[in-house]
Order: C-alpha cells, then structure tokens, then sequence
C-alpha cells in the first residue's frame, strides 16, 4: 500500500502543479515579509540565498547587524511557527556561515536569526528566533 501511494503520487499530473503553488504561495510570504521589515527599518541585502547547506529566505540589515530571516507562512501563527524545525534551524545557521564566509565586508556585523509568521491574516516578527548553533533562543 505504501509503495503504491508513493508510486501514484510521484506519477500525479498535478504534482508540478503543486510545487508550483507552492513555490508561488512562499515567494508572496517572502515578499509580505521584506515589506514588513522594510517598514520596520531593516533594508534587504539578499533574497532565496542558496548555498550547499540549504535556503535562506531572507537577509536583512539593521544598522550593524545581519538578520537572517527564516518565513514561514501556514493557516495559522502557531503552525508556522511550529514549522521551523531544529533540523530547519542548523541548516540556516549552516547556510548563513557558508554565505559569511564569502562576504568579509560583513564581519564585524553582529549576526541574529529572525522568523518572521504569517498566518489567518496576521503577522509576528521574533527576533533571535534561534541563535548560531541552531538552537532555539530561550
């Protein structure tokens, strides 16, 4: 049954389809969120990074410090920020020393990692979300 399903799912006509949305639905929550941090103050300094370790979705700048910002758009605050997973966390704070490590202009900078949560309408910016080790902040 299992091998089934993955069969069926994997042979869907619609599942490029659903990346698609997908992919749509998180370029919005991105976008939503630079102009929610732009109003905060912050001013962009990249968008979608990729680097071997994973995806940043968005780095930001406030006076000298980098934000790395992780957005998570779900049908709800909680869910969202339920979706930013230890594992998700180190990968991030992998990514960010990949993407540090080719920008010395940016060494002297304090370093933070955001989240910033959309949901039902709503939105909820969390500074130091997790720290470096990719541990969340307590």
């Amino acid at each position: 049954m299992h091998l089934r399903y993955r069969t069926e799912r994997m042979t869907d006509p619609r599942t490029p389809q659903r990346r698609r949305a997908a992919n749509r639905r998180g370029r919005t929550a991105e976008w939503i969120a630079s102009v929610f941090l732009l109003l905060k103050g912050y001013q962009p300094v990249a968008w979608r990074v990729r680097t071997p370790a994973g995806e940043i979705d968005l780095i930001m700048r406030r006076k000298r410090t980098i934000v790395f910002v992780e957005v998570k758009q779900r049908a709800s605050l909680d869910v969202a920020a339920e979706a930013i997973t230890p594992l998700q966390q180190s990968r991030i704070a992998r990514a960010a020393s990949l993407w540090l490590a080719r920008r010395p202009e940016f060494a002297e900078d304090t370093l933070r990692f955001d989240a910033v949560m959309i949901g039902r309408g709503r939105i909820r910016h969390v500074r130091d979300a997790f720290g470096a080790d990719g541990r969340l902040a307590r």
